[in-house]
């Protein structure tokens, strides 16, 4: 399979194949380990947390479905997030991490479990046509921003909490 998925697939295939290596890797941080800073941010020159990459995660995961769901009900939708624009990621990255700050580890992953189930259902019930096969939102499919915001950070944060786990555990 190629890094980039080409169809429905593809893109299940992508997020199966890191999902459960990512959720294995966060459940052997120790909660009490989990809001220590060490990661690297996504914000260059940051340090975050365990919990704040699960947060990341959740975050652009809920703001897919969000965008899909506005967007099949034909309304307006804001991009990348009301408030936001895409050159603000740094400052929408810090709303993700403060909305869950106050959220338990195990909590999180709850969490991030059911946002990722949610976006294989909304994938399921879509056609290879509805993911791949018209622009989307300006030139990018459908499928291709849902890679862009499960499959591609999720390889990110893994690598990132493998390192952090490495260095703090």
């Amino acid at each position: 399979m190629s890094s980039i998925p080409k169809n429905k697939d593809e893109l299940v295939s992508a997020i199966h194949s890191i999902f459960p290596k990512l959720m294995a890797d966060y459940r052997s941080i120790p909660e009490s380990k989990a809001r220590q800073s060490g990661v690297e941010g996504n914000v260059k020159g940051t340090l975050i947390s365990v919990s704040d990459t699960v947060a990341y995660l959740i975050g652009w995961g809920k703001l897919v479905l969000k965008w899909h769901h506005l967007k099949s009900h034909n309304q307006h939708v804001d991009f990348p997030e009301t408030g936001y624009q895409w050159n603000q990621l740094g400052l929408l990255t810090e709303k993700f991490h403060a909305d869950y700050s106050d959220w338990s580890y195990g909590d999180l992953l709850i969490e991030l479990e059911s946002t990722v189930n949610d976006i294989l259902l909304l994938i399921d019930r879509l056609s290879d046509h509805a993911l791949y096969g018209a622009a989307w939102y300006n030139q990018w499919t459908l499928g291709r921003m849902i890679q862009f915001n499960t499959s591609s950070p999720m390889k990110n944060m893994r690598t990132k909490v493998r390192r952090f786990k490495r260095e703090f555990i």
